[in-house]
Order: structure tokens, then C-alpha cells, then sequence
């Protein structure tokens, strides 16, 4: 996702001044793609010269509402539908993670403690407005449904990352010596090998002449 292409889809919503649409993203938008206000009226200038947005008013203070073009909104409607989605995941939580093994045992369990407590309470914040927006609070138009998909992916992607750090806490990866092994590796030891048959103290009954058959008995 671009910020031009978050703005533009703001802008699709109604018009709006920069200091509204720095308040808008970081409520809407903000955990998933953050944007500093100073890149915001940057970017909004840069609309109006590619002819994707333009004033709508002028307010005090040399206040300026902006409001989508239809340049503007065919630019975020071909963005969403035919531009391939970038997938990179750009987490400091990962990426500590990955040089975790540098951090001394204690820093580590609190490093898992902090990051436990972080997601869920920002699942628990997701999850009050995805409430408030199934009891009809925000209306029922195309914009709240949408807004509720998000809501929902952001919900499930911080219990998945809370459920993470528990993991990483009840497993103690960093440092179970049985790491690496059959038994460290959640495995079953048993699984995969070879199972001996019962010695037999005796030849078996395929293998015993035929003597008696009903004939001789």
C-alpha cells in the first residue's frame, strides 16, 4: 500500500483537510500503515498537481479541505482491483525475534511479556469497534462493511501474534536442551520408525506340514 493510495480512498469517503485525514488514517489505518502528518500534506499537494485531488475550501488559518477527483478515483479503483499486493511484512516484532538468541534470558522473557500484552490489548481494542459496528453504530453502508473485513483481519492477526509469544514462553525454545532433537522437536519419538514383530519360538501355521488332515484323523 502506498499513502497516496490511502489518502485517495479517504478522499473517496468525503472531502477533508490534511489535519483530518492525519486523524483519519492514524484511526482507521494506523496499526496496519502509519503516516506522520508532515508526509500527509506532502502527499496531498502532490495529489493536486497530478490532477487526483483538489481544494474543495479554504478555512482559517490557511486551512485547505481537499476532495477526490474522477482521475482520483479511477487511480484508487485500478489500484485495488489490477495492481499486485505487496506481501512483505515489515515487523520489529519478527525482526527482533529473529536476533533474539543476542538478548539474556531475563530480556527475553520480558521482551515476550511486553509483546503478549501489546497485541492483546490492541485485538481487544479492534474487537470493541468491530462490536459497535455490528450492533449497527456506524450505519450499514458499503464503507462500515468494508471497514468491518478489516476490523476482523486485524483482530485474528493480533490473537495470532499474542498466541505467538505464548507459544514462544510454554515451549522455551531458547533454552530447552531437548531443542533439535525428536523429543525437543514436538514429535513423537516413535513416529517414522521401524517396528519389530514378537519373536516367534515356534514355525507358523503356513509354514506347518499339513499332517493331519481330516482324512487321518
Amino acid at each position: 500500500m502506498s499513502l497516496r493510495h490511502g489518502l485517495l480512498g479517504l478522499l473517496a469517503e468525503g472531502p477533508a483537510s490534511g489535519y483530518d485525514l492525519a486523524r483519519r488514517f492514524q484511526e482507521s489505518l494506523g496499526l496496519v500503515w502509519p503516516a506522520q502528518h508532515p508526509r500527509i500534506y506532502v502527499e496531498l499537494s502532490r495529489l493536486a498537481q497530478d490532477g487526483l485531488a483538489e481544494v474543495d475550501s479554504h478555512g482559517p488559518r490557511g486551512r485547505k479541505a481537499y476532495r477526490i477527483t474522477d482521475d482520483g478515483l479511477h487511480e484508487v479503483r485500478r489500484w485495488l482491483a489490477a495492481e499486485e499486493i505487496d506481501h512483505t511484512l515489515r515487523m520489529e516484532t519478527v525482526q527482533r525475534a529473529y536476533f533474539c538468541w543476542l538478548m539474556e534470558p531475563e530480556e527475553f522473557t520480558a521482551y515476550l511479556e511486553r509483546e503478549r500484552d501489546h497485541y492483546l490489548r490492541a485485538a481487544e481494542m479492534l474487537r470493541g469497534y468491530a462490536e459497535s459496528k455490528d450492533r449497527g453504530e456506524w450505519g450499514s453502508g458499503p464503507q462500515a462493511r468494508a471497514m468491518r473485513l478489516a476490523l476482523e483481519a486485524g483482530i485474528r492477526i493480533n490473537d495470532a501474534l499474542a498466541g505467538w509469544t505464548e507459544w514462544a514462553a510454554e515451549t522455551n525454545v531458547m533454552s530447552s536442551e531437548d531443542f533439535g532433537t525428536a523429543t525437543g522437536g514436538g514429535q513423537d519419538p516413535n513416529v517414522g520408525e521401524a517396528t519389530e514383530e514378537p519373536r516367534r519360538t515356534g514355525p507358523r501355521s503356513e509354514d506347518r506340514p499339513d499332517t493331519l488332515r481330516d482324512g487321518d484323523r
